[in-house]
């Protein structure tokens, strides 16, 4: 499959954790970075997503905020 998202990240599921509607998907990188992702739970069970799968993190925004005091 070939993409337009340039920022693609290989990593690894570290913890799925299931809500009524949707799950949180928690992914650990290359570099040892985690990052997380709130997916649906149908898209979960499509996917096939449990610890230790393997998974490309596509990222695609518009605007990255952050913020301090």
């Amino acid at each position: 499959m070939r993409l337009s998202t340039r920022n693609q990240l290989d990593g690894t599921v570290v913890s799925v954790t299931r809500g009524a509607a949707m799950a949180v998907v928690r992914v650990r990188l290359a570099g040892g970075d985690e990052i997380t992702s709130s997916i649906t739970r149908d898209a979960l069970d499509d996917l096939g997503l449990a610890d230790g799968s393997a998974v490309k993190v596509l990222v695609k925004s518009t605007e990255v905020t952050l913020g301090v005091e």
